[in-house]
């Protein structure tokens, strides 16, 4: 069973995802263990955490409006659609996690309030005359109030959602900026000033200027690989793709310079003409003012405070003072040696001599045996079966494969069903030797001949043809 998408908590301790079996699951980043499961009748296109309560989650099913679920107490909402019978429904929590913005297959987006699921505003995308075009992805960016839509007339547009909440219910808000070309992801980079998106024709990124709107870079990747998602670095200039299984990571290059400077050097990248102060050479600095002496020796008298750490402006959002103490930033490790000669994390040899002589051989033995007995079994999730009115059990995700019969159309591996020793349901029946119609050609005598004539070069005629 295979992950197809998922979402960290706020604070990194907490990992939802979404597999191929429809089940939606939680998982303790730290021990590794699934708190809890939500199997849903159809495939998941989209789970998302609450960018600040991680107690919840929504949930993209296909075919299906999004639901909400609350992680505490297992139960779940479904969001108001503004059409019943067009159920292409994609969602996403914008980036405080006040309001959801919902978009379907007829260009129309929702926006509605988390707490209440009170429609606040809405408007509908439409192409150059009044047609409407469906909606693929909506994504927010880390900060601002920006975010983008990516339609199926290749168009990624980006809004102020300022603008949509003022304009209210039926509003008609202008997009800031179009870029247009088949685009397979695309998302925002992590202090949100450009905008990054894969085609969908091909292992390529273009990123973009959000301000003005201008091409920055484009990036390619593998030939004959087709993208299949693609993520910013939230502090770092860093993206990851994916295709065909294999991560790629795209960052600067780095130049290294290792020479010894003085403090007060300033190093040129090309020829320019100095300019010698008037009182370089003097041997006291007749123009330095006053208060300049006094404000340095008042720096030198100051004192650092090597304490206390200061928050990273990167990691805290505009509402916050402070950075959170209790966030998973780095995912702990340790190195695997095989049949190490010593151990360099244990106490030195003689103190274990030590320790085993004051103990006891026996007490040491009656110590690793019941270390190395079975441990706990863990503690199986508890799983919740989401029932939706009106969505169809049968549907395949479009990662997986097409519809079919309600079954995936994959050729199964493997011998069929109930073949074994019964030559009338395989579908290969070997073909009889000639004069002898009770045994196959590779059997007894005939075995032989046709190993030792297939050992040498064979005439036309051989015994291949006989074979056959």
């Amino acid at each position: 069973i295979a992950s197809l998408c998922c979402s960290w908590s706020r604070d990194g301790h907490k990992l939802v995802s979404a597999s191929t079996d429809n089940i939606v699951s939680q998982w303790d980043v730290l021990s590794g263990d699934c708190d809890q499961r939500f199997r849903f009748p159809s495939p998941i296109l989209k789970v998302q955490y609450h960018p600040r309560d991680q107690n919840r989650v929504l949930v993209c099913p296909m075919k299906s409006a999004p639901v909400m679920l609350t992680l505490s107490d297992s139960k779940h909402v479904v969001l108001p659609v503004d059409d019943d019978s067009d159920l292409n429904v994609v969602a996403s929590f914008d980036r405080r996690g006040e309001y959801i913005y919902t978009g379907n297959a007829k260009g129309k987006i929702l926006v509605l309030k988390t707490d209440t699921q009170d429609l606040v505003a809405s408007f509908r995308v439409t192409t150059g005359t009044s047609n409407t075009t469906a909606i693929k992805s909506i994504e927010f960016a880390r900060k601002g109030s920006c975010f983008l839509i990516n339609t199926a007339d290749r168009i990624i547009r980006v809004y102020d959602g300022r603008e949509i909440l003022t304009c209210g219910r039926d509003g008609e808000p202008e997009p800031m900026q179009k870029l247009q070309t088949p685009w397979k992801k695309c998302c925002f980079s992590g202090d949100g000033e450009y905008i990054v998106a894969g085609s969908a024709r091909q292992h390529a990124l273009y990123i973009w200027e959000k301000s003005i709107g201008n091409l920055v870079k484009i990036l390619h990747g593998t030939r004959g690989e087709l993208l299949l998602d693609v993520a910013w670095h939230p502090v770092r200039p860093i993206i990851a793709s994916i295709s065909s299984g294999v991560v790629s990571i795209w960052a600067q290059n780095q130049v290294e310079n290792w020479s010894a400077f003085a403090p007060d050097f300033k190093e040129l990248d090309e020829n320019v003409e100095y300019e010698e102060r008037e009182s370089e050479f003097d041997i006291e600095d007749e123009d330095k003012s006053e208060p300049e002496q006094t404000g340095a020796d008042a720096a030198e008298d100051e004192e650092v405070d090597v304490t206390s750490v200061d928050p990273i402006a990167a990691f805290c959002s505009s509402d916050e003072e402070l950075e959170d103490s209790k966030a998973l930033l780095y995912l702990p490790i340790a190195p695997e040696v095989e049949d190490p000669e010593e151990n360099p994390y244990g106490p030195p040899p003689d103190a274990v001599q030590s320790s085993l002589t004051d103990e006891g051989l026996g007490s040491e033995k009656k110590r690793q045996s019941s270390s190395d007995g079975p441990q706990a079994p863990k503690k199986k999730p508890k799983t919740t079966n989401i029932e939706l009115q009106g969505v169809p059990n049968d549907e395949v995700h479009p990662l997986l494969g097409v519809k079919g019969d309600g079954k995936s159309k994959k050729k199964q591996a493997g011998r069929p069903k109930g073949s074994k020793g019964k030559d009338k349901d395989s579908p290969f029946k070997p073909k009889l030797y000639k004069g002898d119609r009770g045994s196959l050609p590779l059997e007894g005598a005939a075995k032989g001949k046709v190993q030792a004539e297939l050992g040498q070069p064979l005439p036309a005629g051989g015994a291949i043809s006989e074979l056959l």
